[in-house]
């Protein structure tokens, strides 16, 4: 950031902000909690975790760009920010080709 960015006192969110992300991260695990007791494996299997992801990922995105200043960073650190969520994509990509092509086992019903 410029040394004139950091002198006005740009690039925070100030006490209210921090307390509306806060709020936002405790409304989403309450939310996560009791979203476990729901049945959605009936929609389809894993409904349940990929709620329980869609959440998280959610809560992780608000802490990346205000928590750790990523909103008022420079593009250099967006896009390291983007490919580091291009590398988790390829991280699950290959664990699910693993664990799809894997036998059910000896104890399998």
């Amino acid at each position: 950031m410029s040394d004139k960015h950091m002198e006005t006192g740009e690039g925070h969110i100030g006490l209210p902000g921090y307390l509306g992300v806060f709020t936002i991260l405790v409304v989403g695990t309450i939310f996560t909690y009791f979203s476990s007791f729901w049945d959605l494996d009936s929609i389809f299997p894993g409904a349940n975790t990929l709620l329980a992801l869609a959440i998280a990922f959610t809560k992780m995105t608000f802490v990346m760009l205000f928590f750790m200043h990523v909103y008022w960073s420079p593009r250099l650190i967006w896009l390291s920010a983007v490919a580091s969520f291009f590398w988790l994509a390829i991280m699950f990509a290959y664990t699910m080709q693993d664990y799809f092509t894997r036998s059910l086992g000896v104890f399998s019903v």
